[in-house]
């Protein structure tokens, strides 16, 4: 018989800080980071790490699949504003600001799983991001402020180019830049 029971909510915060110290000491220090050193920035024993996640190319496919699914819910987020009334232009745009610094943040922890080989294999987020983005992008086109050929795949093309190394300045800049090409309107000139 498998045992069904919910994890204990300490095994959860462990899982938790284990995940960002993975995230932070992967950006500081890239994929070679030791596990002992991710421990002991999660304030764990090691032991507690490998009880979580056996290896480290585990560790990163966690860290990478946690950042889809809180990209994911940010869409979602954003479409079920749109079905409440919000402007589709708005939502993506804000959705798109959204996802640049995320992915930024993420960006060590990425290349650090294609470099290990981490399985991604559950795509289940990141098609349910790709079903509330193909509402939101319909919405703002039946609005008129997106362009009638603007598709899910054109924002997935857009996340693959997203200058990660750059600084915030220089990222928010990039998106002020790429929005003529999803939206209608002029873009705004910066003051």
């Amino acid at each position: 018989m498998s045992d069904t029971r919910p994890p204990r909510a300490d095994a959860v915060r462990n899982r938790k800080k284990i995940i960002a110290a993975a995230r932070e000491q992967i950006t500081l220090h890239g994929p070679d980071v030791g596990m002992d050193e991710i421990a002991a920035t999660a304030g764990v024993a090691v032991g507690t790490l490998y009880r979580h996640f056996p290896n480290k190319t585990d560790l990163v496919a966690a860290i990478v699949a946690e950042y889809v699914a809180r990209v994911a819910e940010d869409a979602e987020a954003a479409c079920e504003r749109v079905n409440s009334g919000a402007r589709a232009l708005e939502e993506i745009t804000g959705f798109l600001a959204r996802v640049i610094e995320s992915t930024a943040s993420n960006h060590a922890a990425k290349a650090a799983a294609r470099a290990l080989g981490a399985d991604l294999g559950d795509t289940s987020a990141e098609d349910r991001s790709g079903a509330a983005l193909a509402r939101i992008i319909q919405a703002g086109q039946a609005d008129g402020d997106i362009h009638p050929d603007v598709t899910v795949s054109d924002l997935y093309l857009l996340f693959s180019s997203i200058p990660t190394d750059r600084s915030p300045a220089a990222r928010g800049r990039w998106l002020t830049l790429v929005l003529p090409g999803l939206t209608t309107r002029p873009r705004a000139i910066d003051s």
